[in-house]
């Protein structure tokens, strides 16, 4: 099964969607080897394992199609309901949902491969609250539009022509049509639900403005469990009542997770032993809660086998509440709840700097 990781974060919450079946962090250790007295009998050696070759993203190895010693992608989706459904979203090896202003919130699929893409969009305006989530691994940032922050933060860390600001050649369609019905044809959807990019249109825009899509990875995304094991985290702390703790709206019991972005922004998660993945749900202006699908993939469910959420403090940009616009807090850490096979587990985590990766650590 391919590793899919969710991470989203929330009011007060950082909610990460991953597509990885295993995961770990540095608190994690393979078993020891048991010590022997010079009298007893030879320890049996342990088994040589093959060289360490994962996926960046996924923790996976490699297969014979990885595109070894390029660089990752991710691309900025745009989540109000009325850009509903959006496309490309399954095929993502993370993606991120944050909040963003006004209480909606907004997509960061990221890709190991921009040429498998596909058609993906609607494209969105850049974010920095994403942004400083792959600036440590130098991705190509694919977005329309940015805020100010953003673009300071692309001029301070000279993020140049990886920083795409016209969607990779972006194209509108102006037929398409959004789960309830409305199009920019029949003038009740707005222009800015209308712009997509796809995979020949994000290798033109690196052919026509040479983007060195040449980079070398020495670690992966997250400290994932070692698959030359064979095996999967244990949740041996896992919680197994209903909980809603004081870090954040979030509500479940590892086979139900809800995250509260905002009084009209619900995401959730219902978990399916059969298939040991999360079906993801977002709620409607009708009230309603609907499955999250992908429209370029036959209205594929979006599903994962991992769901993280991160709390963490999420307040209005001080000299911008006339936007909004949301500063997310990374340098303090805080907790989490990593959710895997119906059960969840408290989590620590931690990111620090602009240039520090997040990592995750269990308690």
């Amino acid at each position: 099964m391919k590793r899919k990781l969710l991470v989203l974060a929330a009011l007060l919450s950082l909610c990460v969607l991953l597509a990885a079946c295993k995961k770990s962090d540095d608190t994690i250790s393979t078993p020891a080897s048991t010590a022997t007295s010079s009298a007893g009998p030879e320890a049996t050696p342990e088994p040589t394992l093959p060289p360490y070759e994962a996926n960046v993203l996924t923790g996976e190895p490699k297969g014979a199609d990885y595109p070894e010693g390029q660089r990752i992608t991710s691309v900025m989706v745009n989540n109000i309901v009325a850009a509903r459904p959006q496309r490309g979203l399954s095929k993502a090896d993370i993606l991120f949902e944050i909040k963003v202003e006004g209480g909606i919130t907004r997509f960061m699929p990221v890709f190991t491969d921009y040429k498998t893409i596909g058609e993906i969009g609607p494209v969105r305006s850049g974010r920095d609250q994403f942004f400083r989530l792959i600036l440590p691994w130098q991705a190509l940032y694919i977005h329309e539009g940015q805020s100010v922050v953003m673009q300071q933060y692309a001029i301070d860390f000279s993020y140049g022509n990886l920083n795409n600001n016209d969607g990779a050649n972006g194209y509108r369609d102006y037929g398409r049509v959004n789960w309830a019905g409305k199009s920019y044809n029949n003038g009740t959807l707005a222009l800015e639900h209308t712009m997509y990019t796809n995979s020949d249109n994000i290798q033109e825009y690196i052919d026509n403005n040479k983007v060195d899509m040449n980079k070398t990875y020495n670690s992966t995304f997250f400290n994932f469990v070692d698959y030359r094991l064979g095996t999967t985290r244990d949740l041996s702390n896992s919680i197994d009542s209903a909980y809603s703790d004081k870090y954040g709206p979030v509500v479940g019991d590892g086979e139900y997770v809800e995250i509260v972005h905002s009084q009209s922004y619900k995401t959730r998660f219902i978990y399916d032993s059969a298939s040991n993945t999360y079906k993801m749900q977002q709620n409607y202006s009708d009230g309603q809660w609907r499955d999250t699908v992908d429209e370029a993939a036959d209205n594929k469910v979006l599903t994962f086998p991992n769901v993280i959420v991160l709390y963490t403090d999420i307040h209005t940009y001080p000299g911008h509440e006339k936007t909004d616009l949301q500063y997310v807090e990374y340098a303090w850490g805080g907790v989490g709840y990593y959710c895997y096979g119906g059960k969840c587990e408290k989590i620590y985590w931690q990111k620090g700097t602009p240039l520090e990766a997040l990592r995750l650590y269990y308690l």
